[in-house]
C-alpha cells in the first residue's frame, strides 16, 4: 500500500468517525429537547397515579424547564473551562440516572426531585455537545451539513415528545417516558469516548462566579416568573417579586459583565450579528413551537376526542416534513445563503400555524389538519437549522460552549415565556366564551385558535428580524467576526 494510499485510508477513517460521533452527539440533543414535550400527554395519568393536581403537575413540566433554561450559560462556561467532552459527559451520566429516578418515583416529590436533576444535568449536556460538533467539524460546509443534522434533530425532539409520550404512555405506562432515555443515554456515554479525542482544559480560564450566579439567578426567576403568570395570575405578590427579582439581577449581571476580567458572556459577542440573530429567532421561533405542541396535543384530545395513542401518532406527518426540511435546508443555506433559508421557512411555519387557526371543534384531520401540520413540519425544520447556523458561526473555539448555551438558552427561555403567554391567551378567550354560553368545544377550539395566531405572529417577528439581518457573502465562514 502507497503513502498516499494510507494517508487517504487515515482521512477517511477519520472522517467516518467524526459523522458518527455527530450521530450520538445529536441523538443526546434528541434526549434533551424531547424531555420537555414527551410528558405532556403522560401528565394526566401521571397525576391520577401519584395523586397530583393540576398545579403540581404543571410543576413536573416546570421543574425540568427551570434548571434547563437557568443553568444553560453556566454549563456552556463550564464546558470551555474544564474540557467540553469532560462535561457532556457528566451531563449525560446525570441526565440517565435522573430519567431512571424519574421512572422509579412513587411520590410527587420524588418526581419532581428527578425533573429538576433532569433539566440540571441537560444544562451541562447540551452546550458541551453543541461545542465538540464546531470543533469536530471545522470546514465550511461540513459544518454547515452537521449544524443541519443538529438543528433538523432539535426540531423532530420537538415533535416527537407528542408520537412517542403518546405511544409509550398508551403501551407501556407513563413511566416509559422515562425509561427510555436510559438505554439510549447509556449508549452515548459508552460512543462518545471511542469517537471523540478528549480536549484540553484550560485551568488558566477564570470562571466569572459572581456573573453566573446573577444569570443563573435572572433566568431562573424570569422563567419562574413567567411559570407563575400561568399558575397564578400577572398580579399575584408571589409573580410580581419574580419579576422584580429577575429585572434587577439581570441589570446586576449587565454591570458585572461589564468590568470582569473574564466575563460568562462578554457582551462583544453580541457585536456578532450572526450570533444575535440567531438566538433571537431560536427565542421567537422556541416560544411559538413549545406553545403550539403543547396546545395541539389538548386540542386534539380534549375537543376532537381523539386517544393518547392517536394524538400522538397524528404528529407523524409533522415529524416526516420536519425530516425532510432538515435535510435539505443546509444544501440551500450553501446554494442560496442563511438568510433566505431563514425567511422562506419561517414563511412557510407561519402559513401553517394561520392555517390551522382556521381548524374547528369537529375538524377532520384528513383535509382540515394534515396539510397545515405539513406546513408546520416543513417551516420548523429549515427554521431551526439555519438559525443554530447562525448563532454558532463565527464563534472562536474557546467560546464554543458559550456559543450553544446562548443558544439552547434562547430556545428554552423562549419556550417558557411562548407558553406561558400564549396558552393565557387562550384561556382568557375561552373562559370569555363560556360565560357568553358558548359550548366547551367550541370555546376552546376558539381559545386554541387564537394562540395559534399568536405563534404565527411571533414566527413573522423572526421573518422581520432575519430580513433586517446584513451578511456577507462569507457568512457561512468560521472566522471570527
Amino acid at each position: 500500500m502507497s503513502h498516499t494510499t494510507t494517508i487517504e485510508t487515515v482521512s477517511s477513517t477519520r472522517s467516518q468517525k467524526r459523522w458518527l460521533a455527530l450521530g450520538f452527539l445529536a441523538l443526546a440533543q434528541f434526549l434533551v429537547v424531547l424531555d420537555a414535550t414527551i410528558v405532556n400527554i403522560a401528565l394526566p395519568v401521571i397525576g391520577t397515579t401519584l395523586q397530583m393536581d393540576t398545579v403540581a403537575l404543571a410543576w413536573v413540566i416546570t421543574a425540568y424547564v427551570l434548571p434547563f433554561g437557568g443553568l444553560l450559560l453556566l454549563g456552556g462556561r463550564l464546558a470551555d473551562r474544564y474540557g467540553h467532552r469532560r462535561i457532556f459527559l457528566l451531563g449525560s451520566t446525570g441526565f440517565v440516572l435522573a430519567s431512571a429516578l424519574a421512572g422509579l418515583s412513587f411520590t410527587s416529590g420524588m418526581l419532581i426531585s428527578a425533573r429538576v436533576l433532569q433539566g440540571a444535568s441537560a444544562a451541562l449536556l447540551a452546550p458541551a455537545a453543541l461545542a465538540l460538533l464546531t470543533h469536530l467539524f471545522t470546514q465550511p460546509a461540513e459544518r454547515a451539513k452537521a449544524l443541519g443534522v443538529w438543528g433538523g434533530v432539535a426540531g423532530i425532539g420537538s415533535a416527537a415528545g407528542v408520537l412517542l409520550g403518546g405511544i409509550l404512555t398508551a403501551s407501556l405506562g407513563w413511566q416509559s417516558v422515562f425509561f427510555v432515555n436510559v438505554p439510549i443515554g447509556l449508549a452515548v456515554i459508552i460512543a462518545i469516548p471511542l469517537l471523540v479525542s478528549p480536549d484540553p482544559a484550560s485551568p488558566s480560564q477564570r470562571l466569572d462566579t459572581p456573573g453566573a450566579v446573577t444569570a443563573t439567578g435572572a433566568l431562573v426567576s424570569a422563567v419562574g416568573a413567567l411559570s407563575a403568570v400561568e399558575q397564578i395570575g400577572f398580579v399575584h405578590p408571589l409573580t410580581i417579586a419574580l419579576v422584580v427579582v429577575a429585572i434587577g439581577l439581570a441589570i446586576t449581571f449587565v454591570l458585572i459583565e461589564r468590568r470582569a476580567v473574564a466575563p460568562l458572556v462578554p457582551l462583544s459577542v453580541f457585536r456578532n450579528r450572526s450570533l444575535s440573530v440567531g438566538n433571537i429567532v431560536m427565542l421567537l421561533v422556541g416560544a411559538a413551537m413549545v406553545a403550539l405542541f403543547f396546545a395541539l396535543s389538548v386540542y386534539m384530545q380534549a375537543v376532537l376526542g381523539y386517544s393518547a395513542l392517536t394524538a400522538g401518532l397524528s404528529q407523524l406527518p409533522l415529524a416526516v416534513g420536519l425530516i425532510v426540511t432538515a435535510g435539505v435546508a443546509p444544501g440551500a443555506i450553501t446554494r442560496i445563503g442563511a438568510k433566505p433559508t431563514l425567511i422562506t421557512s419561517l414563511l412557510v411555519l407561519a402559513a401553517g400555524l394561520v392555517w390551522l387557526a382556521f381548524a374547528p371543534s369537529d375538524a377532520v384531520f384528513l383535509t382540515q389538519i394534515l396539510a397545515p401540520t405539513v406546513l408546520i413540519g416543513l417551516g420548523i425544520g429549515g427554521a431551526f437549522v439555519t438559525a443554530t447556523q447562525l448563532a454558532v458561526d463565527g464563534v472562536q473555539g474557546g467560546e464554543a460552549g458559550l456559543a450553544g448555551g446562548l443558544v439552547n438558552t434562547s430556545q428554552q427561555i423562549g419556550g417558557a415565556l411562548g407558553l406561558a403567554a400564549l396558552s393565557t391567551l387562550a384561556a382568557t378567550r375561552t373562559a370569555a366564551l363560556a360565560e357568553a354560553g358558548v359550548a366547551a368545544p367550541e370555546a376552546l377550539t376558539a381559545g386554541f385558535s387564537w394562540l395559534f395566531v399568536g405563534t404565527a405572529v411571533l414566527t413573522l417577528a423572526g421573518a422581520l428580524v432575519a430580513t433586517a439581518y446584513r451578511s456577507t457573502p462569507s457568512h457561512l465562514s468560521s472566522t471570527a467576526p
